[in-house]
């Protein structure tokens, strides 16, 4: 054990000794990006590239549901789902579901000229990135256009301090994007007391007649509830509700 004691601090001194050349062996490790110099252009650019990539998918689910027509769909069918009295059925998912099915329907005509007009030409090499964007906003701004109302427009137009536009190319989207959802809102929330009014009628008509009947204990909710889910049937609801959403961004 004393010689062990002694040999400890000579195996530490050594070690210390050798330490420089052992560290001058190992293989170094570079953790610049590109493997070059890390401030070339190049590299700056190609780095923003990826920034940017990464910045459109965090922000696609905003852009799925504010510049296309997801909004209008699922308010409306929450609202068939509210007047109808079944707060759980179809589910959340379903619902979710069939908005984005209904969406991709819809915004597929404006994302076939997106792809023929702005992604084709840009992997072929044919437009610059700066081409390709503006060439693939167009089909987009048109059909946010077509479904935006004048004074909505206008309202942001003027809280921006904009000219007026002389072309639909020159309308900036900081100032239509929310125009548009104001104005989805305003048309989902037309469609929905469209929808309420029927089944209104028919809460008051069994209201009514429960009272009359001295039925008051009675809650109208749970004799309406059948008679509506019946009704909604009988008319094919799903078939008439779907039908006017897809209709009201083609007319």
């Amino acid at each position: 054990m004393p010689s062990a004691r002694r040999l400890l601090p000579v195996l530490i001194l050594l070690g210390l000794c050798l330490w420089p050349e052992a560290a001058h062996g190992l293989p170094r490790i570079d953790v610049s990006v590109g493997g070059g110099d890390a401030m070339a252009p190049g590299q700056i650019t190609g780095a923003l590239k990826i920034l940017a990539a990464l910045t459109i998918l965090s922000l696609a689910p905003a852009i799925l549901m504010l510049m296309t027509c997801f909004t209008r769909i699922i308010i409306v069918l929450s609202f068939v789902r509210q007047s109808l009295g079944v707060q759980g059925m179809p589910p959340n998912q379903v619902m979710a579901g069939l908005a984005l099915l209904l969406t991709f329907f819809v915004m597929a005509p404006v994302g076939k000229k997106i792809h023929d007009t702005a992604l084709k030409p840009y992997t072929e090499g044919k437009l610059t990135e700066a081409q390709a964007l503006e060439a693939g906003t167009a089909p987009l701004r048109r059909f946010m256009l077509d479904q935006t109302r004048v004074k909505d427009l206008q309202l942001f137009l003027e809280l921006s301090n904009t000219p007026p536009p002389g072309t639909p190319k020159d309308v900036p989207m900081v100032a239509l994007t929310p125009a548009f959802v104001i104005s989805e809102l305003t048309t989902a929330f037309h469609m929905g007391f469209l929808i309420f009014i029927p089944f209104l009628l028919l809460d008051f008509v069994l209201a009514s007649i429960l009272m009359s009947m001295g039925m008051v204990m009675l809650p109208p909710a749970l004799i309406s509830l059948p008679l509506k889910i019946m009704l909604f049937v009988l008319v094919d609801g799903w078939h008439l509700v779907v039908g006017s959403l897809v209709r009201s961004f083609l007319s």
